[in-house]
């Protein structure tokens, strides 16, 4: 019952969070710039619902690794972990790929740092870590 309350529902909420924050960002906010980027690649932006099961697993992923780093480090540092692992780093690669949208950086970076802290908060409110440095 505590690993429910303490572990299990904390990630749950945690990557419905990332979730809605994702989809809201990159489907009413950005998607325009997503989809004339790979107009002009060439490309077509991918919507079908696989790309949407792979992004709920990336939420889950992502969500689960904020819960790890929340074990150890205070809400600020896990917030800046998270968001530099689970974004910088995406970021870094689609551009190194040429299918990032440079232009969405500046709404995507504040959003992200929000929907990074929104999660980390989740787990250092609802699940805190060792103590030593989370308060």
């Amino acid at each position: 019952m505590n690993f429910l309350r303490k572990t299990l529902a904390p990630i749950i909420l945690a990557t419905m969070w990332i979730s809605i924050s994702e989809f809201v960002r990159n489907e009413f906010l950005l998607k325009q710039y997503w989809t004339e980027h790979y107009e002009k690649l060439g490309l077509t932006f991918p919507t079908e619902p696989i790309n949407g099961a792979i992004w709920g697993l990336w939420s889950l992923c992502f969500a689960i690794s904020i819960y790890v780093i929340s074990r150890k480090f205070t809400l600020f540092q896990t917030t800046l972990l998270a968001w530099f692992i689970g974004f910088v780093l995406m970021w870094v690669v689609l551009g190194n790929m040429d299918v990032l949208p440079f232009g969405i950086l500046y709404i995507a970076i504040p959003l992200s740092m929000l929907e990074a802290f929104v999660a980390s908060f989740i787990f250092v409110k609802l699940s805190p870590g060792d103590g030593k440095t989370n308060s």
